[in-house]
C-alpha cells in the first residue's frame, strides 16, 4: 500500500512543498529512503522507529520504501520526521482514513516522541500557503514564527506524536494556534547618544546616516568615540515593517534563530569580530550554503570595527552586495541568493599605533606607513560609503562640562520624518530610502540649482571624485535636505554632504 502526505522544505530562505511518498510491500525487512535525502533525513529512519515503539506503535518487519518529491532537489534537515511516520502508520492501517491533502505535516521527532523545533518555519509556512494548502501541524516552539504570515493558513502547534494522531483519529481534536498578544514589555535600559559628550559633527553624520540609509565610515584615534557611537545606532533608526520583519525572520530561521528573531524589538545589528573569515562574512559551509554576516544583518546595520584589520577578500565581498542589496553564494552544493541590505558602519583607526594626527604627537609612524595601513581599504570599496568623517579627540571642556546632550529620542523623531518623507516620495517604486536610489530617481529628485551645480562641478574636479561618489553625494544631498524638510535641494546642502567625502579629501 503507498500512502501520500505532504510536507514542506527550504532552499536557501526560499520554502517549497515536498510530497512524501510511503509505500509498504512484501520481502526482506528493509527502510529505504530516496529522493536526494541529507544525512539528517537519512537518520529520520532510526528516530522514527524508536519514536514509535516508545509510543506503543508497532511496524512490523517489511520492505518499506520513503520517496521525497521533487527528487531532483537535495532535502536537508530532520523536518521530514513527522510527515514519514504518519506516511508509515498510513500505509499500514494503523491510521485508517487516508491524510487529508489540504494539510501539511513538518517537525523532527525525538527519541521518545516529542516534536522538536525545525529551521526555516516561516518560509515553508508561506509556501504551504501559495501551494494552497489550508493547515500546516508543526512543533509548538515554531508556531509562533509561523503564524508572522498572517491569514490565510490555519496552523496547528504539536508538542507529541500521539496528539496528531489523536487528532487525526477525532479522538481529540487540536485547537487551532492562537497568536498571543504580547503584554507591554519593561523598558530595557539602553545606550542613548544623550550620553556621548560633545562630537556633535559626528552625531550629526549618524543621524543623516540613519535618516537615508547611509552607509558611514569613522576614522578617528582610540577613546574618540567611534564605537560609542557605532552602538547607540540602533536607538534612532526607524522601526521596521512588517514585512521587513518578516524577511529578518526568514533568514535567521534558515540558522534555528527565527522564534527568538520573531519575538526581538528592533533592527538586526551585527558586529563580527575582524578575524571572520569570507565564508563567514558573505555566507557558505557544508551543503547547502547558509547565510553569513551580509544577510544576518538585512534590513538591519553591519558594523566593522578595525576596518583594515579585516582580511582583504571579507572586505572585497562587501562591494556587489552594497550595490545590489543581495548575495549570491555559489558552492558544489548549488547556487542561493540571500538579501543582504544593510546600513555599512566602520570605524578604523587612522595608522597602525592609532595616533597620527592626535593632539598629543605621540604618533611615530612614517607617512609611507600611514599610506600603507590606509591602501587596505580600496578605491572601489570607498566610493561605496557615503560618509567619511575624522573623528576628533573630545576636547576637555566638554568632557567636564557633563552638559545634557540631545536624548536618541530626539534625534530619532527627526529621523523617522525624513524617512516617511522617502517613503512617499518613492511610493509604489520598491525604494524606501535615499541610498537605494537608482539614476532615474536621481534626475528626478536630485536637482540642483545653478549655485549647487557649480559647487558639485568644483568638488567634482579638485577631489577627483568617480562618478559613483558624485552620485552618492547627490544621494547625502537629498537626505539632509529631507531632513530640514524640504524639497530643493540647496548648495547648502551640497556643500555639507561634500565635507563628509574626508578620504577624498584626504588623496588630494
Amino acid at each position: 500500500m503507498i500512502a501520500i502526505v505532504y510536507s514542506a522544505g527550504i532552499y536557501g530562505i526560499e520554502g517549497y512543498l515536498v510530497t512524501v511518498e510511503c509505500g509498504i510491500a512484501n520481502g526482506l525487512p528493509s527502510f529505504e529512503l530516496v529522493g536526494l535525502p541529507g544525512a539528517a533525513v537519512r537518520e529520520s529512519r532510526e528516530r522514527v522507529m524508536t519514536a514509535a515503539r516508545s509510543i506503543g506503535l508497532q511496524i512490523p518487519p517489511c520492505r518499506k520504501t520513503v520517496n521525497l518529491a521533487p527528487a531532483d532537489i537535495k532535502k536537508e534537515g530532520a523536518v521530514y520526521d513527522l510527515p514519514i511516520l504518519l506516511g508509515l502508520l498510513t500505509a499500514l492501517g494503523t491510521i485508517r482514513q487516508p491524510l487529508p491533502t489540504d494539510s501539511v505535516f513538518i517537525g523532527e521527532i525525538s527519541l521518545n516522541g516529542e516534536l522538536r523545533p525545525v529551521k526555516g518555519a516561516l518560509s515553508m509556512a508561506m509556501a504551504v500557503r501559495d501551494a494552497g494548502k489550508r493547515c500546516l501541524f508543526l512543533p509548538a516552539d515554531n508556531a509562533a514564527e509561523a503564524a508572522l504570515i498572517g491569514e490565510g493558513l490555519t496552523i496547528y502547534a504539536v508538542s507529541h506524536v500521539r496528539e496528531i494522531i489523536d487528532h487525526l483519529a477525532g479522538k481529540h481534536l487540536l485547537s487551532p494556534y492562537i497568536p498571543t498578544v504580547r503584554s507591554p514589555e519593561m523598558q530595557i535600559a539602553q545606550p542613548d547618544y544623550s550620553d556621548v559628550m560633545g562630537q556633535e559633527n559626528v552625531k550629526r553624520a549618524m543621524e543623516i546616516a540613519a535618516a537615508g540609509g547611509h552607509n558611514i565610515l569613522m576614522s578617528g584615534s582610540p577613546g574618540s568615540g567611534k564605537s560609542m557611537m557605532a552602538k547607540r545606532i540602533g536607538t534612532i533608526l526607524p522601526p521596521m515593517t512588517q514585512q521587513e520583519k518578516m524577511d529578518v525572520v526568514r533568514i535567521y530561521s534558515v540558522i534555528g534563530e527565527g522564534s527568538a528573531a520573531a519575538m526581538r524589538q528592533g533592527r538586526p545589528i551585527r558586529s563580527p569580530h575582524h578575524t571572520t573569515s569570507a565564508a563567514g562574512i558573505a555566507g557558505g559551509g557544508k551543503g547547502i550554503p547558509v547565510p553569513g554576516e551580509l544577510s544576518l544583518a538585512h534590513n538591519g546595520v553591519l558594523f566593522l570595527d578595525e576596518l583594515p584589520e579585516f582580511r582583504k577578500d571579507a572586505l572585497e565581498v562587501l562591494r556587489q552586495p552594497l550595490e545590489d542589496g543581495q548575495v549570491s553564494i555559489v558552492r558544489t552544493a548549488g547556487r542561493v541568493t540571500y538579501p543582504a541590505k544593510f546600513m555599512l558602519i566602520c570605524a578604523m583607526n587612522p595608522c597602525k599605533c592609532g595616533w597620527y594626527g592626535h593632539p598629543s604627537g605621540r604618533c611615530r609612524c612614517k607617512p609611507a606607513e600611514v599610506r600603507e595601513y590606509r591602501k587596505k581599504l580600496s578605491g572601489p570599496l570607498l566610493d561605496r560609503i557615503d560618509i567619511q568623517i575624522d573623528v576628533r579627540p573630545v576636547p576637555l571642556k566638554d568632557l567636564a562640562n557633563r552638559k545634557p546632550a540631545e536624548s536618541s529620542a530626539e534625534i530619532r523623531a527627526r529621523v523617522i520624518a525624513a524617512r516617511e518623507r522617502q517613503v512617499r516620495r518613492y511610493h509604489g517604486s520598491g525604494i524606501t530610502c535615499n541610498a537605494d536610489m537608482l539614476p532615474a530617481q536621481l534626475v528626478q529628485y536630485c536637482k540642483l540649482d545653478a549655485a549647487g551645480q557649480a559647487l558639485m562641478d568644483a568638488a567634482f574636479e579638485r577631489l577627483g571624485m568617480t562618478a559613483r561618489s558624485y552620485d552618492r553625494i547627490l544621494r547625502l544631498a537629498r537626505t539632509i535636505a529631507d531632513l530640514a524638510g524640504e524639497e530643493q535641494i540647496a548648495a547648502a546642502h551640497i556643500a555639507e554632504a561634500v565635507q563628509y567625502r574626508s578620504m577624498d579629501r584626504s588623496r588630494e
